[in-house]
């Protein structure tokens, strides 16, 4: 295993890059950097290379301008400029929501913009309101209050920023009428008799675009905005995983990833001789302990993956409980470190007591959230990761 000696176990490096800008041959930058690590000693077969999904997008020049998401969602849902529109459960989020509720006010300038809130806090963690404050309101309001039911103004407790006037004032900048309702029933935001309903939330976009549409209402999600592929700049995720860009322009998650990522595997075994998994990886699923905020704002944290990938799960013996079993038994150290070499990497059944608390996880998910913690949020210059013994 080159030069990581044998006692190294799973471990995750950050490689160095140059600046990636639209036009940039993302991939060949890659092989580049990864036959340094070939000539290094630092590559070998079943290693993952993880790349940020950011740089693929720009390199890609995936960027939408807010017009365009303003003509896509007129057209969608056949708006006018006096129509009514409602926004269900986005997230609170100046880099991910607020372009976006720019680009969706717009639609109807003369209209009315409903936005409808979860409380205490959005699918993400992100507070909207105390829970003791939140639930002090609904036991008075039948489940669905406004801001003007608060009793004074409430801040996010990491941003300090006031949400609900900020969004209020982004849908009045376009020359809408903008109302905020808080409450945690999709089906509320039917009552207000909308011509058409964007379903914001991530995670939960599809089941709650189900119950709308079952009820008849005109509605989509924030996939089904600029997911067209014959424009140039596109996503097969739409808005999802979407940040803020220069200007008025929003940056879009990764088109083609799993292509993308097929590619560089066939470039590097073709170059180098290597078998790699390859995976273009965005928000890593991590609930902070200290804020509650769970960082997953993209759909997944893998955009796209290799087949040896696909429907791979980590899983296995759960080392501590046989080791402690095999001591209370009596059996020799060297034979417990024998057997349980031996038995590294075994499956047995998921409800055997051997496996019990080795919870299955998905590698894809496992490895591009390792990536991400590791790359971290601030720019380290490191949008490459490699991933060793992971799968070994």
């Amino acid at each position: 295993m080159g030069r990581m000696p044998n006692y190294v176990g799973v471990s995750a490096f950050g490689l160095k890059m140059g600046v990636i800008v639209p036009g940039s041959d993302l991939m060949g930058m890659v092989l580049t950097r990864l036959r340094d690590c070939h000539r290094d000693e630092l590559l070998d077969n079943g290693d993952v290379v993880c790349i940020t999904e950011s740089v693929l997008a720009r390199s890609q020049n995936n960027f939408v301008s807010l017009p365009q998401i303003t003509d896509d969602v007129v057209k969608k849902l056949g708006l006018k400029p006096d129509s009514s529109l409602g926004v269900l459960f986005p997230i609170l989020s100046r880099n991910r929501f607020s372009m976006i509720l720019k680009g969706l006010a717009a639609a109807v300038p003369q209209g009315r913009v409903v936005i409808q809130l979860s409380h205490p806090a959005d699918e993400v963690g992100n507070q909207l309101l105390p829970e003791e404050i939140a639930n002090g309101k609904i036991s008075h309001a039948n489940g669905s209050f406004g801001p003007d039911d608060l009793d004074e103004q409430y801040l996010h407790p990491i941003t300090q920023v006031d949400y609900m006037d900020l969004y209020r004032e982004i849908v009045e900048e376009q020359g809408g009428d903008a109302t905020i309702i808080i409450c945690n029933d999709p089906l509320r935001i039917l009552d207000e008799k909308l011509d058409g309903v964007v379903v914001a939330s991530i995670h939960t976009r599809h089941k709650i675009a189900a119950k709308l549409r079952d009820k008849g209402a005109n509605c989509i999600t924030l996939q089904d905005i600029c997911n067209n592929p014959a424009q140039q700049a596109h996503s097969e995720w739409g808005l999802l995983g979407s940040n803020m860009s220069s200007g008025d322009k929003l940056k879009l998650a990764p088109r083609e990833a799993d292509q993308n990522a097929d590619l560089l595997q066939a470039m590097v075994k073709d170059a180098l001789g290597v078998d790699l998994e390859v995976i273009i990886y965005g928000d890593g699923a991590y609930c902070d302990p200290s804020t509650r905020i769970y960082e997953l704002a993209d759909p997944q944290p893998a955009f796209g993956i290799t087949r040896g990938l696909q429907d791979r799960y980590r899983e296995g013996l759960k080392y501590k409980y046989l080791v402690d079993k095999m001591w209370e038994e009596g059996m020799q150290l060297e034979h417990i470190e024998a057997h349980m070499e031996k038995t590294r990497g075994t499956r047995t059944e998921r409800n055997a007591i051997e496996s019990e608390g080795t919870t299955p996880r998905k590698a894809e998910d496992l490895i591009a959230s390792l990536a991400d913690l590791v790359s971290g949020s601030a720019d380290a210059g490191t949008p490459l990761i490699l991933v060793k013994n992971f799968l070994n």
